[in-house]
């Protein structure tokens, strides 16, 4: 692999740990050769133990890969906030990494400490909202050395719950004993408000002989532990929330990319950025630009990367748009705002993003303003004139008459071709000219069903607005350019309607989810479509909105 392909980077199992406990360094390179990590700057403010290795071979898109993963157990010397210093690995080095010690206070004892094996388990936030994302974790601790078993947490009543990440395990003491702990999160969501009980979470396995069994007078054999439920009081949305409801610890907004020039008629892209503490992407409503002064916006889907963060889930969505002037001069795009409800202060805020004020220069090959006429030329006599090529103009300029003869020609090929085109279906106009009959064109009368919805279904569950849009305009029965051309041909009004809520949500301040609801409703038996002489005599309207 060549060098500059490779990759080497590093990161915690935990970013937050308490007195006593371990946490898991994870070193990860592709370099060749296999370069081991020096570990020894850890050794100033933890105790490297558990050094463990293991390489995979990779083989992608032709290109073989020797991946090299090394891990160590930390156990940090002090309390406080730590830093994971940068490594060495071959020619390549680490990113720093920040850890968090609470101290032996912040961190109480459980209260089954000194069993063989017990379970403790705890939400993020013991009285939520309906509809906030909850962190829950589960913490398997074992004195004895396990051989198998099974960790379960029954689904609540009333509540979402899904497992998320890989489980972390780690050693930490607990009442002068040394456990180890298995770690394993979930995301709950509270569906209704009130009292939320959440069972116990339960373990079977079995354990190993050793020197511990000996010392605790167990000999391995069956292990069981039942964790005691806990309850949640769940609160419902406040009257003055905002909508739609979108509880948060955190919403930070900014800019990530401002374009610095533009020009009239080339695409150039503005880039947002949303990190929500406490949401997940589907949680999360759809970044819009409302109607851009000066040029046309063309967005690309939402990129997301959620992970988690002090149990809670994190989202950082980044989305493109790309800026289109229409003209040279003024651009303004209006403020980026997103309101939502603080869990932390129980109150509502806006997080928004400032409007900007940019310049688009003109096209290429267009001036400022029209070049000057030659008043020389003007002030000359009559015969002064006549000299310098006054009179017909295609007399001294050939090119009016190479455009001339050019124009002739197009509109004699274009005769030409409507005298000889037949129909408009290839296979029709086939036919005709091979004298076999032609069948005739299915109906397509006031409220038949022409189309497959299929795409349309696919595009509002997985693709952007704009992919909705084209998935309608590709299942209409007669060609169109734009959205009002479609909605013309539409017989149903609730469709008609749908249609709206999608534009709105493209060009204006409209809510995409709500669109996308009406359209699934309003399009599940399939589209509605007028006759087309019903379409012909409809009176031509201006459009209520851009088109792409």
């Amino acid at each position: 692999m060549p060098a500059a392909a490779a990759q080497t980077r590093a990161w915690l199992d935990r970013d937050r740990i308490g007195a006593g406990e371990t946490v898991t360094l994870n070193v990860e390179t592709t370099q060749p050769g296999n370069p081991t990590p020096d570990f020894a700057p850890l050794q100033r403010d933890f105790v490297v133990s558990g050094n463990t290795s293991r390489r995979e071979f990779q083989m992608r898109n032709g290109t073989a890969t020797m991946r090299s993963l090394y891990g160590v157990a930390l156990r940090p010397r002090r309390d406080g906030v730590l830093t994971v210093p940068a490594l060495v690995v071959g020619n390549a080095r680490t990113a720093p990494l920040t850890l968090v010690v609470a101290g032996a206070a912040a961190t109480p004892a459980p209260a089954r400490s000194g069993d063989n094996v017990f379970i403790e388990s705890e939400a993020d936030d013991a009285s939520p909202y309906v509809q906030q994302a909850v962190g829950w974790v589960v913490r398997l601790y074992s004195a004895v050395p396990l051989v198998s078993g099974q960790l379960d947490q029954p689904p609540p009543e009333g509540a979402a719950l899904q497992r998320v990440g890989e489980d972390a395990q780690y050693m930490r003491d607990v009442g002068g004993r040394r456990y180890m702990v298995v770690e394993r999160r979930y995301l709950l969501v509270p569906e209704r408000s009130g009292t939320l009980t959440l069972p116990g979470a339960s373990f079977e396995g079995r354990g190993t002989g050793g020197f511990f069994d000996d010392l605790f007078g167990d000999r391995g054999g069956a292990l069981q532990a039942q964790a005691r439920p806990r309850f949640l009081q769940v609160q419902a949305p406040p009257a003055n929330a905002p909508q739609p409801w979108l509880p948060l610890h955190t919403l930070e907004l900014r800019y990530r990319a401002v374009p610095k020039s533009l020009r009239a008629g080339a695409a150039t892209d503005l880039v947002v950025e949303a990190i929500a503490d406490g949401a997940t992407a589907a949680q999360m409503p759809e970044m819009q630009l409302s109607s851009v002064e000066g040029a046309q916006v063309f967005a690309d889907p939402v990129q997301a990367d959620e992970g988690l963060s002090g149990g809670r889930p994190r989202v950082k969505l980044v989305r493109r748009f790309s800026l289109v002037p229409t003209a040279a001069g003024e651009v303004r795009v209006p403020s980026v705002k997103v309101t939502w409800w603080d869990v932390g202060t129980d109150s509502a805020r806006i997080a928004s993003l400032p409007p900007l004020r940019l310049t688009a220069a003109p096209a290429p090959g267009t001036g400022a303003a029209s070049a000057p006429r030659d008043s020389s030329r003007l002030a000359l006599p009559s015969t002064q004139a006549a000299a310098a090529g006054d009179g017909p103009p295609w007399r001294y300029n050939p090119w009016i008459v190479a455009t001339v003869v050019f124009a002739v020609l197009w509109l004699l090929t274009l005769v030409w071709w409507l005298s000889h085109r037949g129909t408009r279906d290839p296979a029709v106009g086939r036919a005709a000219r091979a004298g076999m009959a032609v069948p005739p064109s299915p109906p397509t009368g006031g409220g038949a069903l022409t189309g497959d919805p299929s795409a349309l279904r696919r595009a509002l569950d997985t693709g952007s607005l704009g992919e909705v849009a084209d998935a309608l305009l590709a299942i209409a029965p007669q060609p169109c350019t734009g959205m009002d051309a479609l909605r013309g041909q539409l017989a149903d009004r609730r469709q008609r309607e749908a249609l709206d809520l999608l534009q709105q949500a493209r060009w204006a301040d409209g809510d995409g989810r709500a669109a996308r609801a009406a359209l699934r409703e309003a399009f599940a038996k399939g589209p509605r479509w007028q006759s087309a002489a019903a379409v012909r005599s409809s009176p031509l309207l201006p459009p209520l909105y851009p088109e792409r």
